[in-house]
């Protein structure tokens, strides 16, 4: 008889569509996962024939996947808490299927938000190697620059603390007198108003209109869609590594 494949327990969580990998990785750091009724470690290897709870709840399998495009409004915090009233919790749990959010959009954010219960996909495009692009709507409190743009498009650093942070160089574009269109490939923490602070401008909105080729589209504010075949496809044509010349 064939022995179970196995699996690091952080990796074989996010595989059942339960959360995001580095979600997963919270948990067992919060003591939150048991495995074969033991506190479960980071380094365990689990399988299919492993009892695991999470907030002493079974761990199962969602055999079937699940992709949502989700049109997030400005005062929903994308961190699943079930006690907080602004949660994106609350939209999940009236769900059909349980499904997590990829990636994160500040609360005072709003736009195009990944809904899945697929967590390799999940971990393929938040991988900083696969370097998919993000592209942004952003208001701001002062008219916009040709040095500005400039600026913005060559990579801006910043400091938060003792921590230092650069960005990449990205692609930009007026779009209006107080406003400009950001493709970025990075996802740092409230990034681009960190730019903009940086640079002496502050942000009066912010909106996700794309995640590589999926668009937000005609999605209202607060509606989510299933995605169809060729969003599917174009999600993971982003989430492939690019080659590397080894020669």
């Amino acid at each position: 008889m064939t022995a179970p494949l196995t699996h690091r327990l952080a990796k074989y969580i996010a595989q059942s569509g339960y959360c995001s990998r580095r979600a997963a990785e919270r948990l067992i750091t919060q003591g939150r996962v048991s495995l074969n009724g033991n506190q479960a470690k980071h380094t365990d290897l689990v399988s299919s024939a492993d009892l695991i709870l999470i907030d002493q709840h079974k761990l199962t399998n969602n055999t079937s996947p699940c992709y949502l495009a989700y049109h997030k409004p400005v005062g929903v915090d994308c961190n699943n808490r079930p006690d907080d009233a602004a949660s994106i919790y609350q939209l999940l749990t009236q769900l059909p299927q349980r499904v997590f959010a990829v990636g994160r959009l500040d609360k005072d954010s709003s736009g195009l938000l990944l809904l899945t219960n697929d967590g390799a996909l999940c971990q393929r495009l938040l991988h900083p190697d696969n370097q998919h692009h993000k592209t942004y709507i952003v208001s701001t409190d002062k008219i916009i620059s040709p040095d500005f743009l400039q600026q913005m498009a060559a990579g801006v650093s910043w400091q938060l603390g003792q921590n230092h942070f650069q960005s990449k160089p990205c692609q930009v574009w007026q779009s209006g007198v107080q406003q400009f269109h950001i493709v970025l490939t990075q996802g740092l923490h409230r990034q681009i108003r960190y730019m903009c602070k940086a640079l002496g401008y502050r942000v009066i909105s912010l909106q996700r209109i794309a995640i590589g080729a999926l668009t937000l589209a005609e999605l209202a504010e607060g509606d989510y869609r299933a995605l169809t075949p060729a969003d599917i496809a174009s999600l993971l044509h982003c989430a492939t590594p690019p080659k590397h010349n080894t020669e």
